[in-house]
């Protein structure tokens, strides 16, 4: 995986959502009002009038913010994404850096991916593995006691009724309320 920062990122990142149509005005000022106004706070209130400025466009008010940042540091790139993705999720997910931070870990992952399958028999192997682990457990269940064989799996498996009974009576007392109508 590479070690890409925060302020990597949001250089590669600055071209794409300063693109138009990317964020709208409302997503910008609720993005700079979380930068602003929550713990941490990354913009003080003098800075955050001068990005929510009215009179300048949105993408020099965008191009200004996403500077500042950088030149800030790490962190303040850390916050930036986090409230990117808190208010503009769907955008959040399609940012270039995403996209290749997700293609290099699909890379490492995919080299012997051949390799570490678990199974190839299909879902019918895993059913009948199933339905024997059942079969053996009844069996045990079901069989008459007997002291000689198998003392220990006998105390053990002789408690799964208690705890099974008082989970599942619960449930058929509650069934069969409703069918004599509430008693």
């Amino acid at each position: 995986m590479t070690d890409q920062t925060y302020c990597d990122r949001l250089v590669q990142d600055t071209p794409f959502l300063t693109g138009q149509g990317r964020l709208s005005e409302q997503q910008v000022d609720r993005i700079i009002l979380q930068l602003n106004r929550y713990y941490p706070q990354i913009l003080t209130n003098k800075e955050a009038e001068k990005f929510r400025n009215p009179k300048a466009s949105l993408r020099v008010r965008l191009c200004d913010l996403l500077s500042h940042l950088q030149q800030r540091g790490e962190r303040h790139c850390q916050e930036f994404y986090r409230a990117l993705y808190i208010h503009a999720q769907p955008l959040h997910s399609c940012l270039p850096s995403r996209c290749t931070l997700q293609n290099s870990e699909y890379t490492e992952l995919d080299w012997g991916s051949e390799s570490h399958e678990l199974s190839d028999r299909g879902p019918m192997s895993f059913l009948a593995g199933l339905g024997l682990a059942a079969g053996l457990a009844l069996l045990l269940y079901c069989c008459p006691p007997d002291p000689k064989v198998l003392p220990g799996t006998r105390r053990i498996l002789g408690f799964s009724p208690v705890i099974i009974d008082r989970h599942v009576s619960r449930y058929l007392l509650a069934f069969l309320a409703d069918d004599l109508g509430g008693f």
